[in-house]
């Protein structure tokens, strides 16, 4: 079974160098609906960014701590031509809610991006 795959714009490039990644705080009801749903996702699916230098690929590596969850990023980003059409597509609508990327073959695209850079 793949790992689900989202798009989860940061709230600070900061994020990656400390390993983790994070929602705003919340102010009502909505915001604390995504915070669950955040904290609900499983271990292991991956995570992508885009920062100035281009996109991430982080894997999530364990339990929300109010709104922030530990993250394994890649070190460095993604080779632009390693990024998959259906991440630069989930990242061209817009939007800055992290939200699983339903496209087909995303996941399994991302897994094969996440091997490259392990080997």
């Amino acid at each position: 079974m793949t790992a689900d795959t989202y798009r989860a714009p940061l709230i600070s490039s900061k994020a990656i160098e400390l390993g983790s990644i994070g929602l705003r705080a919340s102010e009502n009801e909505r915001d604390e609906a995504r915070v669950r749903r955040f904290c609900a996702v499983p271990d292991g699916d991956f995570v992508w960014t885009r920062l100035d230098d281009g996109f991430h690929l982080g894997r999530l590596t364990g339990p929300c701590r109010d709104d922030v969850r530990p993250c394994d990023w890649l070190p460095e980003p993604v080779d632009p031509a390693l990024v998959p059409e259906q991440v630069r597509y989930a990242f061209s609508r817009g939007g800055r809610n992290f939200q699983r990327i339903g496209l087909e073959g995303a996941g399994e695209a991302t897994a094969r991006v996440w091997d490259h850079y392990q080997a």
